[in-house]
């Protein structure tokens, strides 16, 4: 294994034949503010995974997808031997930007098609095959919760809870996914206690990002390397009042659940406010019933999240958050119900991959530093199940989920640069 030559060298063509790709992959499910609209398993997710499909298929690479719809790109190098995985997420948010997950996705499959190039030329030097990976519904906004794919391929969600849940018209993942034809009736990797014997074997995995927050931006810094995640509680819950006329039901009467849910809201924001910058707090969806102009709200439904980079700190926050749902409904006379819970604890990825990047980063001559992750990705399931590396780059002002979210076209074709070494290395065994 080389520990410091630099296996696959980029040149102008290279790095454009990329930002094209990208340039192209953005037309799908792309709004008018810049942005793009393709939640999972919607028309335009399927139209950017057949896409990608293609792209893959046309250099060599077989593509499948599992039973909960990720979506894979497989070159053999070695019969029999594990593979090194590498990828994001091509879903969105609603009206989200073009960059989250979807740069994560190509700049592997880029990364993979120089590898591929690289040990077909020199096949002596590999250990391990190439794989891409697309995961299934890593934003959570159609269907619930987030990071839904890789959840399932590590074991940590059920895979028949995945394919039972629907979005709000009621339609389920599985009915989603097969109308795409998506959904593969076998793993294609064998992990995790859910899965059936005979797959592939995962030797290790990398996947790169947009930061999704200002510190690489204001540092001026090009590579983030991210060392540990923040833990995560997420909850769904329900407020449930009494519907009633607005005009003709007295306050001290109504038992609104609106008016509870926003105490909801307020109780949040007060929570992160006692503890600053070591706990965010959001709700960051609300649905109000009937959601008429005159009628008293009957229920809402919620969805909170409380977010730190200490496990006691969040578990504390927790109970807190308890304690104010039970004077809340107290206060508004309502009844407060938690329907749904995906957590996550705050974990580190394993040192040896943050030295292989740091390492990587160093030969190819940019700047970095370590960045721990706020936000959820799939490598933060991953991590728990082989070693993982996470690398970020900068994103303009720390903007993301929203259709100004931007990257400079440098910053993305040295990030494949990155990413393209980082994995040759895992390939030969360095971790």
């Amino acid at each position: 294994m080389q520990d410091s030559a630099v296996r696959v060298t980029t040149d102008p063509a290279t790095d454009s034949a990329f930002i094209d790709d990208f340039t192209t992959m953005s037309t799908f499910g792309a709004t008018a503010a810049g942005g793009v609209e393709r939640q999972a398993a919607t028309d335009a997710d399927g139209e950017n995974r057949r896409w990608l499909a293609g792209w893959l298929t046309e250099r060599g690479f077989t593509v499948a997808y599992d039973r909960i719809g990720n979506m894979f790109g497989l070159f053999e190098l070695l019969p029999g031997a594990p593979y090194v995985l590498s990828g994001s997420h091509l879903d969105s948010q609603p009206r989200g930007g073009r960059y989250d997950g979807a740069y994560g996705v190509l700049a592997a499959a880029h990364a993979m098609d120089r590898l591929r190039k690289y040990y077909l030329a020199n096949p002596d030097e590999a250990v391990y095959n190439l794989a891409v990976v697309n995961w299934f519904n890593e934003e959570g906004s159609r269907f619930k919760p987030s990071m839904q794919g890789s959840g399932v391929f590590t074991g940590k969600l059920e895979l028949q809870a995945a394919l039972d849940t629907t979005d709000v018209a009621g339609v389920t993942v599985a009915a989603a996914l097969g109308e795409l034809n998506m959904l593969g009736d076998k793993d294609v990797f064998t992990t995790g206690e859910h899965h059936t014997p005979g797959g592939l074997e995962v030797a290790s995995y990398a996947e790169i990002h947009i930061e999704q927050g200002r510190e690489l931006d204001k540092a001026g810094v090009l590579m983030g390397v991210v060392p540990s995640t923040w833990g995560a509680n997420k909850y769904e819950i329900s407020v449930i009042g009494a519907q009633a006329h607005t005009g003709a039901t007295a306050i001290a009467d109504r038992q609104d659940a609106l008016f509870g849910a926003a105490k909801a809201v307020v109780a949040l924001r007060e929570l992160a406010d006692e503890y600053g910058e070591d706990l965010h707090t959001s709700c960051g969806q609300l649905t109000v019933y009937p959601n008429s102009p005159v009628v008293v709200a009957r229920e809402v439904h919620m969805h909170l999240d409380l977010r730190s980079p200490s496990d006691e700190l969040l578990a504390e926050a927790d109970v807190k958050l308890n304690r104010a749902f039970a004077e809340i409904e107290v206060a508004a006379d309502v009844e407060i119900e938690r329907r749904f819970a995906h957590t996550w604890k705050g974990h580190t990825y394993q040192p040896e991959g943050v030295a292989l990047a740091e390492n990587v980063i160093d030969a190819l001559g940019h700047s970095h530093m370590q960045v721990r992750t706020r936000a959820g990705h799939d490598s933060t399931n991953m991590k728990d199940l082989v070693p993982t590396v996470m690398l970020f780059i900068p994103s303009v002002d720390g903007v993301s989920h929203a259709e100004n979210e931007y990257t400079h076209d440098a910053d993305l074709a040295a990030g494949v640069d990155v990413l393209t070494e980082t994995v040759g290395r895992m390939v030969e065994g360095a971790l």
